[in-house]
Parts: C-alpha cells; sequence; structure tokens
C-alpha cells in the first residue's frame, strides 16, 4: 500500500513524542494537530489495517481504534 498520503499530513516535521503521549488523557495535543488534518481519513484506516497498537494515529487513540474495530467487526 503506497503511503503518498503522509506528504500531506499535518504531523510532518512535527516532533513525533507528541504523538505518543503517556496517556488518552494527554492525547490533546496531537488530537488537535489531526483535527486539522486533510489526510486524517487515510492515516485511520493505515493504521486501522496495520493494528498499529500505539500512538495517535487519524485522531485517534490506541483504545478509540480497538473499538472502531469492534464495531466494524459487529456490522460485517
Amino acid at each position: 500500500m503506497s503511503a503518498t498520503w503522509r506528504k500531506h499530513a499535518a504531523c510532518r516535521g512535527i516532533d513525533p513524542d507528541v504523538f505518543y503521549p503517556v496517556s488518552d488523557e494527554e492525547a490533546g495535543e496531537a488530537k488537535a494537530i489531526c483535527d486539522q488534518c486533510a489526510v486524517r481519513e487515510s492515516c485511520l484506516e493505515h493504521a486501522l489495517g496495520n493494528r498499529e497498537r500505539e500512538g495517535i494515529w487519524g485522531g485517534t487513540t490506541e483504545r478509540e481504534r480497538r473499538r472502531i474495530h469492534r464495531q466494524r467487526r459487529k456490522s460485517a
């Protein structure tokens, strides 16, 4: 899968540590950046497809992505 969407990501050039908060409660800064991102959906789908277990992807925490996986399985 091509990841050309990454070229347009709002997080390019930002310290990656921002996207790996210690807790979900500290994810606000990363989520705010994601909220402004033109490729947020592509990023989220990448994370879901690759089962990313850490970090903020597409404006979601690991816990939120697990919930999305469960919801998609139920509706499949």
